[in-house]
């Protein structure tokens, strides 16, 4: 079975199906296997079966030679009494269900004269994956948000971000990092997280995306992605959708304060404050920002907003030919259709005691300049929907704690929240330094960094990140990349990692400093509620504000405080916190 001749599944699944799951065929499988599949486990006859859809398709490729297909099916069985003798007969198999039901469900829905009496409507700041979704279920439960974006429309974003990409000419408003779209758009589109989902709210970011234009197969491939070219017309499409519904989308709106009042236990929002000198009144404000908005971020903190530091992770980007892992992975497969080009997840404890893992891993893409700021240098990764640049890239990064990067020099008591970005700023601005400006990127073939020598020329694997890599040594003393610990920690996995795919440290391998936006810095930590602890009516979202890793994770994120924020707007029950997608885990 091919991609184009799959069976795709429906966006909503009737109870009245029933669910087979780890249904395992070989990979080169006939058009007609899952079907027959299907027949031979339940014990039935072909004409018991009347359709079928894949709701998931994923591969178990540990065995090269032999990689498997796992399918999850819902099945609509010829009667009720069949079904209900089929779960009668595998009452005690966890793999034959009925199947749940993944439709939306909103929690209240404003009635047609919400509005009339000049209620005040609510606000979103920022327009990236959280912002979108957090607006889109706004107004589709009648409540028309206004959101202010710092950046441009996605259009014009990309060709500012192609201006640094291709000409070394920053816009600190409108890049990888701020426009419509968020960071999520200049990214591998991946559309999987690892959050528990109860309530299938990630069957609804899935949905609202095909609606948008992205191809149908992400409703069943376990590890759905879209690409950037993709995602800069969906974008546009959602933020269509969120304006039909009586939505307000302003860009190169920087919301440069918060109006707060009332007394030290109940302080509210009451509005916000641009750039411009602007104010727009409101009692109820999604934090939508993203991990990249540091001047945000310390205003939020001058005005008293509660907000603590955590942990996150800094490293560099990796690249090899694609070929080699696809090779690595799936052995004599590699290049199969249905497989793709092939990912990886690495993790490595070093003897430093140091947490070393591969981030946001992007197969046939490219390492892109992602900096906010002038004359600092950020990398990540991004790729298209095809997949099908020459390299794969990956963060190889090392996990970090508040202690490390606290800047008061004590060694115990509470780390300011803003500790973090000054952390990140350092080492931002060591790597334009070590680039030797331009924006360009300090670098080095994975051989020489192992050897802690410079790196002068460059091997069989061409860097792509623009607008380019000026080879060095990473590690030069009293000059490094990165700090002593993150650098012998790297130095270590990077042999260990080869164990798990060939090739891995082969020496003409290239790192690309540095990537230190894996997460964000702080968390602006909220209640039960989805509010801000000490300051009602403001609610903290998706990756900026600690709650999402991811552009799944930031679309449940916001669509969580959209129902919370609705709720208290329309006055119902809101949804059992205990029934939540758990995104704060990240």
């Amino acid at each position: 079975m091919r991609l184009s001749s799959a069976p795709v599944a429906s966006q909503n699944h009737s109870v009245d199906m029933l669910r087979i799951t780890e249904l395992r065929l070989p990979l080169d499988h006939a058009e007609g296997a899952v079907r027959a599949a299907i027949v031979s486990r339940l014990g039935l006859q072909d004409s018991d079966l009347q359709a079928f859809t894949v709701f998931k398709r994923s591969h178990d490729a540990r065995k090269k030679t032999a990689i498997v297909l796992i399918y999850t099916v819902d099945c609509e069985l010829a009667c009720e009494a069949l079904q209900a003798d089929v779960l009668q007969r595998f009452a005690a198999d966890p793999h034959v269900r009925p199947t749940p039901d993944t439709g939306y469900h909103f929690v209240g829905q404003a009635p047609v004269d919400f509005h009339a009496a000049g209620r005040l409507r609510p606000l979103v700041v920022g327009f990236g994956p959280c912002g979108i979704f957090a607006a889109l279920i706004l107004a589709q439960m009648g409540l028309r948000p206004i959101v202010l974006e710092r950046g441009k429309e996605v259009r014009q974003r990309t060709k500012d971000t192609w201006g640094l990409w291709r000409q070394g000419v920053l816009n600190p408003e409108s890049n990888v990092q701020f426009g419509e779209g968020g960071a999520g758009t200049f990214s591998d589109g991946k559309l999987w997280s690892q959050i528990s989902d109860p309530r299938h709210l990630t069957r609804k970011v899935l949905t609202e995306f095909v609606k948008a234009g992205a191809p149908e197969e992400i409703l069943f491939v376990a590890k759905p992605h879209i690409g950037t070219f993709r995602l800069v017309s969906m974008v546009e499409k959602m933020r269509a959708d969120i304006e039909a519904l009586g939505g307000e989308i302003r860009f190169e709106q920087h919301v440069s304060d918060v109006r707060i009042e009332g007394p030290e236990g109940a302080r509210h929002i009451r509005g916000v404050t641009l750039a411009s000198g602007e104010q727009i009144r409101a009692d109820h404000v999604v934090l939508a920002l993203g991990h990249s908005a540091r001047d945000t971020f310390t205003m939020l903190h001058e005005r008293g907003v509660f907000m603590e530091a955590k942990p996150f992770s800094i490293g560099y980007r990796i690249e090899h030919p694609q070929g080699v892992i696809d090779r690595a992975r799936f052995g004599p497969h590699a290049g199969n259709p249905i497989l793709g080009a092939a990912d990886y997840k690495l993790v490595h404890h070093a003897s430093n005691g140091r947490a070393v893992y591969s981030f946001c891993m992007c197969p046939g893409g490219t390492v892109v300049a992602a900096t906010s700021e002038p004359m600092r240098v950020v990398t990540n990764g991004m790729s298209q929907y095809s997949r099908n640049e020459r390299n794969a890239n990956a963060g190889i990064v090392v996990g970090i704690a508040p202690q490390d990067y606290r800047q008061d020099g004590k060694t115990d008591g509470p780390v300011s929240p803003l500790d973090g970005m000054a952390f990140q700023r350092f080492w931002e601005s060591r790597a334009y330094e070590l680039g030797e400006g331009g924006y360009m990127a300090p670098g080095s073939l994975v051989g020489d960094f192992i050897k802690r020598q410079r790196s002068s020329a460059l091997g069989s694997v061409e860097p792509s990140y623009k607008p380019g890599v000026h080879l060095t040594d990473l590690a030069q003393k009293g000059r490094g990349s990165l700090p002593d610990y993150c650098l012998d920690a790297i130095r270590e996995a990077l042999p260990a990692f080869e164990r798990q795919i060939k090739g891995f440290s082969m020496p003409d391998a290239v790192l690309t400093g540095v990537e230190t936006r894996t997460s964000s810095p702080l968390r602006i930590t909220r209640g039960r509620d989805f509010q801000s602890l000490n300051v009602q009516g403001l609610y903290p979202a998706g990756e900026g504000a600690g709650y999402a890793g991811g552009i799944m994770s930031a679309g449940v994120d916001g669509i969580e405080v959209a129902e919370a924020l609705g709720a208290a707007v329309l006055g119902v029950p809101p949804v059992d916190a205990r029934k939540t997608s758990k995104a704060s885990q990240f």
